[in-house]
């Protein structure tokens, strides 16, 4: 019972379909009730050729044509071509809905969960549950039939039924003993398929890392012991159904050979009809045929139950909860940013700020300096809600960033951060990503903005050009300067620097920086460093060191007083 539970999201799923699945459910049983008939018709078929009656064999026989032919065969393809509709549908949304829970888990689930992990679960559990899905339906019709069927029999023969009965439950206390087995077995492979897909993914997006580190073998080697593991698994696994397999069959020779041997001896005692022991010829591989199947579909249903499981951890957010997001909106933004006593630390970490105040004010060039692990990133992650401030607050124009909209949040708050993300899209649609109506002589005012456009007009197909993924096939300048470009293109409020001119020359730098300085005079601009070289003429510098705000002034006042400041200065200038 506490597996059929994890059933209960499906329904909503079908919510639309729910009439086409009665009508095939229906039909199903209708298909299962006629072909009950078939096994009879041909008993008496046969029973009348014994007596010469061929009239009446064949008028049984032309019965058993029509019912096999139009109630079973037409009925059971339309309600075949049903369920397709259904399962295709189902398919779709346990896809799309999986994905866009995804994308609504918080930072920290990710932080915990491989990127295997998840994309198998949007993948390849959701299309195992859909797939089944179908099959659990045809095999309940074919249980509702045999049930219909055992009554029949019991009626011509009690002694013929009860071994039956016997025989069915001696099957259940079979698959109850084997079931947690394989269950079990599956989620376990499960696991180390996760791995293998995480490992693959991040093997063909870092490829050239890999090769110019030269660390191939290592790769090779750690995804050879994976998949050695998952073989060992599927190996238990196979060894599992084996046994299962061995001893069905036996019970199913069992229950082939015990009925007809009953039945011949029930028949010499005059005990049964002819057309009886016929029908039973035909009902006896009815039930083989279920055997089989219940065979068969333990082991699937096991399967999708791992399955449906792990779709239903994201779905209904067993596993984390999602995003929280307010209602508020800002009418004219001003675009001032206050953190207010902020305690935070990442999931499993220490404190990374402790008491943290600060107030950004808009229409300056104000920068975050310090040493690495301090928290400067962190201020960043926590303005965006990537992670949300563990007390205190942040507010945007007096409004604590929990109470706006996601799309307020978003629409007015844009990072450039040191490893941009790129889409393996073109150049223009990277920018009609954001905004599908931008044009091109737009998006190339915004690329001229950030430096980009003399390059991107250099290539073949200019701004139709692929980028590859993660913008693979650009410099880390140029993904930079690309990125720069697009959030120009949003028309953000506030920018956010994060380390976003890390790997620019020195020319391209200056360019950057004057870009960023035309867009002060409207922006709130906030850069995070450790090129002191980018920030020195901001009109303002925060020192941040363990976690809290220590010092804040001009360049030439910090380098004056501030040691930790001065320290930074002398270290890049003795590194330059």
């Amino acid at each position: 019972m506490k597996n059929l539970k994890e059933f209960k999201p499906l329904i909503k799923l079908i919510d639309k379909d729910k009439y086409k699945l009665i009508i095939a459910s229906i039909l199903i049983f209708i298909s299962g009730i006629f072909g009950i008939f078939t096994g009879y018709l041909n008993g008496a078929a046969v029973e009348a050729i014994t007596k010469l009656h061929v009239k009446m064999a064949l008028i049984y026989l032309g019965i058993y044509f029509v019912i096999e032919i139009s109630f079973c065969g037409a009925i059971q393809h339309i309600a075949t071509s049903m369920l397709h509709k259904v399962e295709s549908a189902l398919t779709r949304k346990l896809g799309y809905f999986t994905y866009k829970k995804a994308l609504n888990l918080p930072a920290a689930a990710f932080e915990k969960m491989s990127s295997g992990e998840i994309i198998n679960r949007i993948t390849n559990d959701a299309d195992s549950i859909s797939f089944a899905f179908g099959r659990l339906l045809n095999m309940f019709s074919s249980l509702v039939a045999a049930i219909i069927i055992i009554f029949y029999i019991f009626l011509n023969s009690w002694i013929i039924g009860l071994e039956i009965i016997i025989l069915l439950l001696v099957l259940f206390l079979v698959i109850k003993k084997y079931s947690p087995k394989l269950k079990n077995i599956h989620k376990e492979r499960k696991v180390e398929q996760d791995k293998f897909t995480s490992l693959s993914t991040e093997s063909i997006r870092g490829i050239r890392e890999i090769k110019t580190l030269g660390i191939k073998s290592s790769l090779i080697h750690d995804i050879t012991d994976i998949i050695k593991l998952i073989y060992n698994k599927s190996e238990k696994e196979i060894n599992i159904q084996k046994e299962f397999n061995i001893i069905t069959r036996f019970l199913k020779t069992l229950l082939e050979v015990g009925v007809f041997v009953t039945c011949i001896i029930l028949l010499y005692y005059n005990q049964i009809t002819l057309t009886f022991f016929i029908a039973m010829t035909y009902y006896v591989y009815r039930y083989m045929w279920l055997i089989e199947n219940i065979n068969d579909l333990t082991q699937t249903y096991q399967k999708v139950v791992v399955a449906i499981t792990r779709v239903n951890e994201i779905l209904e957010n067993r596993l984390y909860q999602d995003e929280y997001f307010g209602k508020e909106k800002i009418k004219n933004i001003q675009g001032v940013i206050k953190f207010e006593n902020v305690v935070f630390s990442y999931p499993d970490e220490s404190v990374t700020l402790n008491n943290f105040s600060l107030t950004i004010e808009p229409n300056k060039k104000l920068a975050i300096v310090g040493k690495s692990g301090q928290g400067k990133s962190t201020l960043f992650n926590l303005i965006t809600r990537i992670f949300d401030v563990d007390k205190g607050s942040i507010t945007l124009d007096n409004i604590n960033i929990k109470d706006l909209s996601e799309e307020e949040l978003r629409k007015h708050i844009s990072i450039i951060r040191q490893e941009p993300f790129i889409f393996n899209k073109s150049i223009k649609d990277n920018f009609k990503i954001l905004n599908n109506k931008v044009t091109l002589k737009e998006i190339r005012k915004y690329a001229k903005m950030a430096y980009i456009d003399d390059y991107i007009m250099s290539l073949p197909k200019k701004y139709d050009t692929v980028l590859g993924e993660g913008g693979i096939n650009l410099s880390g300048g140029q993904k930079q300067r690309l990125a720069i470009a697009r959030t120009f293109c949003k028309k953000s409020k506030i920018i956010l620097f994060d380390e976003a001119t890390s790997a620019l020359d020195n020319g391209s730098q200056h360019y950057i920086k004057e870009a960023i300085d035309n867009i002060v005079k409207d922006h709130t601009v906030v850069i995070v460093a450790h090129r002191l070289s980018t920030i020195m003429d901001a009109d303002i510098i925060h020192i941040v060191d363990e976690g809290k705000l220590v010092a804040s002034g001009k360049h030439e006042e910090l380098l004056k007083n501030n040691e930790i400041y001065k320290t930074l200065y002398e270290t890049e200038s003795l590194n330059s």
